[in-house]
């Protein structure tokens, strides 16, 4: 069974989810810098990466986790020059033991000037811990 977790944006005119929680699961998904009225964020790298990983941070509290619950990331990037950048923001939501991390370059993402997207995977609720 599967629950979809209210995370505070707007409704997205696309057919997704933010967050869904599956047997104690949580999967979120950010496509990109979503602000609470459900507009993109299109400007600096570090401040597209900072309400990203926000937006994170509260479908995880959502759903009645921490951000420590956080298993994998999956970073997607437009840019390999952003990494140290995106990883830097990273750092101020993650601290060791960190979540398994990948990260990407992509060609483009949804949203002309979107530099960052992220999918992660949590263990909350009964799984956490």
């Amino acid at each position: 069974m599967k629950e979809v977790v209210d995370v505070g944006l707007s409704t997205p005119s696309q057919l997704f989810s933010g967050a869904v929680k599956a047997s104690g699961t949580l999967l979120f998904t950010a496509h990109g810098p979503v602000r609470a009225d459900g507009s993109m964020h299109t400007r600096a790298v570090e401040d597209q990466a900072r309400l990203t990983f926000t937006n994170l941070r509260n479908a995880v509290q959502a759903a009645g986790g921490q951000v420590d619950d956080v298993a994998q990331v999956l970073i997607y990037m437009r840019d390999a020059a952003d990494m140290p950048v995106i990883d830097r923001v990273y750092r101020e939501f993650f601290a060791a033991p960190s979540p398994n991390r990948s990260s990407a370059v992509v060609a483009a993402l949804a949203v002309p000037h979107m530099k960052i997207e992220i999918v992660a995977y949590a263990a909350v609720g009964k799984c956490a811990g």
